[in-house]
């Protein structure tokens, strides 16, 4: 009987890790709800980034970023550290093609433990919230170069991301 437990949890841990990954003709990674493993599922909310491909200097870098419940109950996520909110903290690491971080230049609160009602938003089983922002609002993105953009705020907000993005800031034509 003991080692039939072990094989279950063997199993279950390899199951949770195993992944299916996408990519297109250029080798950049393609999410799609395949890449949903069986810890996601249970935990139930999962982002997206989403952003144009090329973006000419003097308009706004705007993320999309959507929040989708997989689950089949309600969930809730801290909307601290996400667009839910006001930029008030770095949420994002947003690197250049040489691999230079770009600095957070926004403000950066101290929060008050724990987190009260109001800090969370509620989302039905298999509804999306999307939230935009214009990174040009607290990061320091001001050269042409290809952008990489992750986002690093799972462990406060609870939102899986496995996706990053990249795009091309070039001057005017």
């Amino acid at each position: 009987m003991k080692n039939c437990h072990l094989v279950i949890i063997a199993s279950l841990f390899i199951l949770a890790s195993c992944r299916i990954n996408n990519s297109n003709s250029n080798g950049s990674s393609k999410t799609d709800s395949s890449q949903i493993d069986v810890l996601e599922i249970k935990h139930g909310l999962q982002g997206i980034l989403q952003i144009r491909d090329t973006i000419t200097i003097g308009d706004p870098v705007e993320l999309k970023f959507t929040v989708t419940n997989l689950a089949d109950t309600t969930q809730q996520f801290l909307k601290w550290s996400t667009p839910f909110e006001p930029l008030v903290s770095r949420y994002l690491d947003i690197t250049d093609e040489d691999g230079t971080q770009v600095d957070y230049l926004g403000p950066m609160v101290k929060r008050a433990m724990p987190p009260s009602a109001d800090s969370y938003v509620k989302l039905n089983p298999h509804d999306s919230l999307l939230a935009n922002i214009n990174l040009l609002e607290g990061y320091a993105i001001t050269r042409p170069s290809k952008y990489t953009i992750i986002y690093v705020g799972e462990g406060l907000s609870g939102i899986t991301v496995r996706n990053s993005v990249t795009f091309v800031y070039r001057k005017a034509k």
